[in-house]
This record gives C-alpha cells, structure tokens and sequence, in this order.
C-alpha cells in the first residue's frame, strides 16, 4: 500500500541540520506514528512522504517555509527580569510558557544584560532547513474512529470534542485515538518533525 490521504504510516526518522548535527531521531525508540494528510507533520515533509511504500527509505530537505516558518525578528521582545518569578537566575537558553487565547506558547530567552532580558517566541527551528532521513515502517487505512477527532481530542480522548488544553486547571492528556501525543505536547519545542498544529503556532 502506497502513503495517501486518511493513511496511518508508521516511520523512523532521524532530523539533522544542515551542518550534520542530529536535531531528534526515533532511533532506540517507536516509530512515529502519523495520519497522512492530517497536517499531524510539517507539511514539507508530508508532501514529500506521499506515494512512498513499507520499507523505503529515502532523504527529504524541508524548507523554512515549509516546515517551522521563517524566523521573524517581531517575535522578539524586551522584558523585565522581575517577569520571571520564582526563578533565581535566568540565563539565555531557558524556556518557560506563556499563557495565550490559543493556548500555552513556548518562549526561549536569547539574551541576558542587566535588568532586561529579551525573550524569543519563534520556533526553535524556525528559519531552518530541516533534513530527514526516512524509513517507512507501515502504511495502513485509517479508522473512522481515528478520523473523528470528535470522539478523541487531545483532552483524553474523553469525547466532548472540544480541546481545552492551555485552560487553567486543564492538564493536556494527549495520546487518545488518532492524536499522536509526540504530536501534541502543548509545547511546539519538541524538535521532532511533528509540527503542533493542534496548540496555535507550535
């Protein structure tokens, strides 16, 4: 069976950047486990798994565009060191989580200097090539129940259907039928090729 729409493709997968660095692999672990045409995975990457078969392997290069965006100087900002309570010592590189109308957002901090810290809101591949080395594990038809996010949203696939994630006092159980949870982590900064689709702007 050839990877087309509504299919469920199960595939390892090892993300490097263009100097060669592995960004995220699946290797030592399960394959990663998708809906073809869900837009579960960035969509350069989508594109490029379709027709493919079990057992094939193959290299794909997803641009920018096609994968975390172009990085965007306006999603950075200036702020008070004060912002951060309860951490004693912020250092460029550290994460935290904005609370916003979509949800948690994931912002790094990218530099430090006095009082004042600038924090980024990009996606930590954002502006990046992003090389896949592909091997197709299993293609299969996907289930009505696994179409039907009605029944299963990322909120435990307990059935309102209504996703609820970011709200305060909801804790996001992701990982019910249909919605892989590597995909849905409510972060977006997972590195792995699955694109957060389901939380705003990953």
């Amino acid at each position: 069976m050839k990877i087309a729409d509504k299919t469920v493709v199960q595939m390892h997968y090892t993300l490097t950047s263009d100097e060669g660095a592995v960004i995220d692999s699946s290797e030592g672990r399960e394959p990663l486990q998708y809906i073809q045409g869900a837009h579960m995975i960035v969509i350069g990457l989508e594109k490029a798994m379709e027709g493919h078969e079990v057992g094939e392997k193959f290299d794909v290069k997803v641009i920018p565009s096609e994968g975390y965006g172009e990085y965007d100087e306006r999603m950075t900002q200036e702020v008070p060191l004060d912002v951060f309570q309860g951490v004693d010592q912020v250092v460029p590189g550290m994460q935290f989580y904005a609370q916003t109308p979509m949800g948690p957002m994931p912002i790094r901090v990218k530099s430090v200097a006095g009082d004042k810290a600038v924090i980024d809101a990009n996606h930590e591949l954002a502006g990046k090539n992003l090389n896949f080395a592909i091997e197709v594990v299993s293609v299969r038809e996907a289930t009505e129940e696994e179409l039907n996010p009605q029944g299963h949203c990322c909120c435990g696939g307990k059935g309102d259907g209504e996703c609820k994630c970011g709200e305060e006092g909801h804790e996001c159980e992701c990982g019910g039928e249909g919605h892989h949870k590597e995909n849905c982590d409510g972060k977006g900064g997972c590195g792995c090729p699955n694109h957060d689709k389901h939380h705003g702007n990953g």
